[in-house]
């Protein structure tokens, strides 16, 4: 009797809990639930004190759960279906949330009434660590979402978020334009619709609609929290290009940071500001959690900026560089956002690999690569004062420029030259030459407290001072690790300049000459001063020689007026031979015995292809006054007995090379007074007027005479500094019999360069002046040792 009453209990307890909660009731039970009446806190008590409060609990959710996976997230998820979506975007994501939202809010008061009896069951006893009910439905809900998650879905939620973004933005134009006037406007920039169907203001109700929906459900952040990544990051690259492209001179991240703020930031703070909260339980703590969700997205979206930023200008360093200091805005601002982002590494490996590609190939001339290296330097120097970042990305530019020829010159003469010149600038300056130096400076020691270590990627095996100095001209020279190549450099160039003058003015070279030695000492630059000297004495000896009227010098021909130069302090001058006519060699030696006269024990070996003729021509229906070289005046002169030469002829007269006849006769087949006839003949031409076309060459190439040079090339001169060891060697090989290369360059370390001279010779300059002997016969190469050939 007892078991029939206990389940006849159970039974009628069964009827109040379908009457709390109707969502347990089936089909067959919907009669006996409307039959049940009772008081809800009654029926709360009861089931309390049966002790079925968490069955209860379970079967609910058990049964919430069931209703979620079967209807409503498949109801929800079909929406998105292809086959289904008539209208995508905003109004077909809009039917979706519409529908989920009114469909979970069905479940609230079956999750307010099981909240009621959990606090029931919590004031009978103590109850703790249990999980709000609220907190639980959610994860279901985003349990179930996730687990019938289509494909496709993103394409909708995109097309919603870029249609309410893009009319976001252009309500924010207009609120800050509002000059623009509306009749030039035919069709909303927002929805893309004319302007009198614009639909801004429904999509914007709709979009705080949809939001606040998601945000009560927690689901903002689940189901579209990729797709606004994704879309906000996208906007960011576009706005950053759109806004740095080619624009150097002008800081673009402060005006960025605003957009970020102001544009991104006042979206997105709409879109998780939306809502009523109706599925939350602390207004409070939804506000809180939607401040720190904002603070942390501010951050990372910050962060994202600036790394984009960062790595536009990385593409666009190498344009930056070469319009610095005009760029200097958009280098700082790369300096600034290196600070914050870890793409340093990024940036060396990009700027090396633009500067090869770009810079460091054949096609380029040496000056334009100079004028890109100083204004790398700058440009890097401001980008990161330590000079690490200088020191690893220009090193590959310091090796080609050493493999280059025709580097040094290009620098002595940029260090020189007339008119705006950075390196002229930088020479200017007078500072002292600042060569790189392994131990720490005393500046080093006494600045120990503001000291900072170097970055990371620094090279240990050279010094903070030594990357650090801002001196332009001391890293070219410490290109090549010697300040020995720059001085004969300019010693050459000077040479040409005062030999190419003839006006003995010396004002500019002493001044350019009193910089250099501020930089490369005064012992480097002793040479330089000796022949500057023989220019300020040629002028004065020659004033006296025409001046006195024993030697009767004004009385010739022709003045004669020359440079007497210190043979011992010039560069070497190249092997050109020239025979004068015979009339002007008699004047040469008559200047000869005046100076002889004067100066008693010195004498002068004339240079004949060095100088100038000024010479006037009489044709028979021209006169002509020209300025040439001696070898251009000799050519001429001898058409003047003889109106057709051959090239051989001439060669044998002149006693100089037929191919350089060859090249100086174009000069005057230019002026037109001499052409072609025949091959290697040519005629002087005493009228002008129309000639037979197959006569005259139909181009003629003109050898520019300023890019000439009287001093021997650089090969030359070095070759005849190295035949002042040959005589030391022969004298080695004639007492030793035989010595291997090492031997031998230890030997002349002993003796050879023991004396005044600075002559240096490595070990490959020695071996490959040695195997020239060799190919001359004057040496024998066998077994590693070298020897005499026996006589």
């Amino acid at each position: 009797m007892g078991d029939v009453e206990n389940q006849q209990d159970l039974n009628d307890l069964w009827k109040y809990v379908c009457h709390l909660f109707p969502i347990l009731c089936h089909e067959n039970d919907d009669e006996n639930r409307q039959d049940c009446t009772g008081d809800e806190l009654n029926i709360m008590q009861r089931i309390v004190s049966e002790g079925q409060e968490a069955l209860v609990e379970e079967l609910v959710l058990n049964e919430i759960e069931t209703k979620l996976r079967r209807d409503i997230v498949p109801t929800f998820w079909h929406h998105f279906s292809d086959s289904d979506v008539t209208i995508r975007g905003l109004e077909g994501f809009k039917g979706a949330v519409d529908s989920l939202y009114d469909s979970l809010s069905t479940l609230v008061p079956l999750l307010q009434t099981l909240e009621l009896l959990r606090q029931t069951a919590q004031s009978a006893r103590e109850v703790y660590g249990q999980l709000s009910l609220m907190e639980t439905f959610k994860v279901m809900v985003r349990a179930s979402l996730h687990s019938q998650l289509p494909l496709n879905y993103q394409a909708i939620t995109e097309d919603f978020y870029r249609i309410s973004f893009r009319v976001f933005c252009n309500s924010e134009n207009k609120e800050t334009d509002q000059n623009e006037s509306a009749e030039d406007i035919v069709q909303c920039a927002g929805c893309s619709l004319e302007i009198e169907f614009c639909q801004c203001q429904s999509i914007i109700e709709a979009f705080h609609d949809i939001n606040g929906k998601l945000q009560e459900l927690d689901l903002l952040e689940r189901l579209a929290g990729d797709v606004l990544t994704t879309m906000i990051h996208k906007r960011i690259e576009n706005h950053v290009q759109e806004t740095c492209k080619g624009s150097f001179d002008v800081s673009h991240i402060g005006s960025l940071e605003v957009w970020l703020d102001t544009v991104v930031m006042g979206w997105l703070s709409r879109i998780y500001s939306s809502g009523s909260f109706g599925f939350r339980e602390s207004e409070n703590k939804a506000s809180l959690s939607t401040g720190e969700t904002l603070s942390k997205m501010k951050q990372t979206l910050r962060h994202f900026l600036y790394e984009t930023y960062t790595r536009t200008r990385i593409d666009q360093l190498f344009n930056i560089i070469i319009e610095y200091p005009d760029s200097e805005p958009a280098v700082e601002d790369l300096r600034i956002c290196l600070l914050k982002t870890d793409l340093r590494q990024h940036l060396t490996l990009k700027l090396q690999r633009a500067l090869e590609t770009r810079l460091l190939h054949p096609g380029v001339n040496t000056p334009d690569i100079l004028t890109a290296y100083v204004a790398a330097i700058r440009a890097l120097r401001t980008l990161d004062p330590s000079g690490v970042l200088l020191d690893t990305v220009t090193q590959p530019v310091r090796q080609y420029l050493r493999w280059r020829d025709d580097t040094v010159r290009c620098v002595v003469t940029s260090l020189t030259e007339e008119g705006p010149s950075e390196l002229a600038e930088e020479l200017s300056r007078g500072e002292a030459l600042q060569l790189d130096d392994l131990t720490p400076s005393e500046e080093d020691t006494k600045n120990w407290e503001t000291w900072n270590p170097d970055p990371v990627d620094a090279d240990p095996s050279k010094t903070s001072q030594s990357r650090r100095t801002s001196d332009i001209i001391s890293m070219l020279v410490n290109v090549y690790g010697s300040k020995d190549l720059f001085v004969n450099e300019y010693r050459t160039l000077l040479a040409d300049r005062l030999l190419s003058s003839l006006n003995y003015n010396t004002d500019k070279e002493i001044r350019y000459l009193e910089l250099l030695k501020l930089r490369f000492g005064e012992s480097q630059l002793h040479y330089c001063e000796v022949m500057l000297k023989d220019i300020y004495d040629s002028k004065r000896i020659n004033t006296h020689l025409h001046s006195d009227t024993n030697f009767n010098l004004d009385n010739q021909e022709f003045a004669i007026t020359a440079m007497i130069l210190s043979a011992q302090f010039w560069p070497h001058f190249n092997k050109e031979t020239l025979e004068l006519p015979e009339f002007v060699q008699e004047h040469l030696n008559t200047y000869t015995k005046a100076f002889e006269t004067l100066k008693g024990n010195r004498t002068l070996s004339w240079k004949p292809q060095l100088g100038s003729v000024n010479l006037d021509i009489e044709l028979k229906d021209r006169k002509i006054n020209l300025t040439v070289s001696p070898i251009h005046a000799t050519i001429i002169w001898h058409f003047q007995t003889k109106n057709q030469r051959s090239i051989e002829e001439l060669s044998q007269i002149m006693h100089a090379p037929a191919t350089l006849v060859r090249r100086k006769i174009t000069y005057w087949q230019s002026q037109g007074l001499l052409h072609e006839i025949g091959p290697d003949l040519f005629e002087l031409v005493e009228e002008s007027g129309p000639r037979v076309k197959g006569h005259i060459p139909s181009e003629i190439v003109c050898d520019d005479e300023e890019t000439e040079s009287a001093m021997a090339s650089a090969q030359e001169q070095r070759e005849e500094e190295l035949q002042v060891f040959w005589s030391y060697i022969v004298g080695m090989l004639t007492n030793l019999d035989s010595m291997p290369l090492e031997r031998i360059l230890q030997m002349l370390k002993m003796f050879a360069l023991q004396g005044p001279t600075t002559i240096e010779v490595g070990l490959q300059e020695l071996r490959h002046f040695l195997d020239r002997k060799v190919a001359e016969e004057k040496l024998l190469f066998y077994g590693g040792v070298y020897r005499l050939p026996k006589s």
